[in-house]
């Protein structure tokens, strides 16, 4: 079992920055794909990025690119997930996962963290 917990989550206005972390623990998360989803108010919880278990490759929902940055850092477990020029259709409960695959072009995950509200003000 791979324990998740995320940090970082909070208000901002739009068009600002925020950093979000994930920390895990109980395994080494270096052989997994990492990743972040978000479910935002009245919305299914839908992909946002993932990361590769070296960090050579990265993936990005359209919806974010450009604007979304993932990364990991292996030697202290964690992944982060920078989010720059925040629109108000970010606001959302936003998830750190461990062991993320797609298959038929969805995206799914073993492991899931409970959760941190980002929530963009206008």
């Amino acid at each position: 079992q791979v324990q998740l917990v995320e940090s970082g989550g909070g208000l901002v206005q739009a068009g600002g920055s925020l950093g979000l972390s994930c920390a895990a623990s109980g395994r080494t998360i270096s052989n997994y794909i990492m990743g972040w989803f978000r479910r935002a108010p009245g919305k299914e919880r839908e992909f946002v990025a993932a990361i590769t278990e070296s960090g050579g490759g990265k993936y990005f929902a359209d919806s974010v690119a450009g604007r979304f940055t993932i990364s990991r850092d292996n030697a202290k477990n964690t992944v982060y997930l920078q989010i720059d020029r925040m629109k108000s259709e970010d606001t959302a409960v936003y998830y750190c996962a461990a062991d993320v695959s797609i298959e038929a072009g969805t995206w799914n995950s073993r492991f899931w963290g409970q959760g941190t509200q980002v929530t963009v003000s206008s």
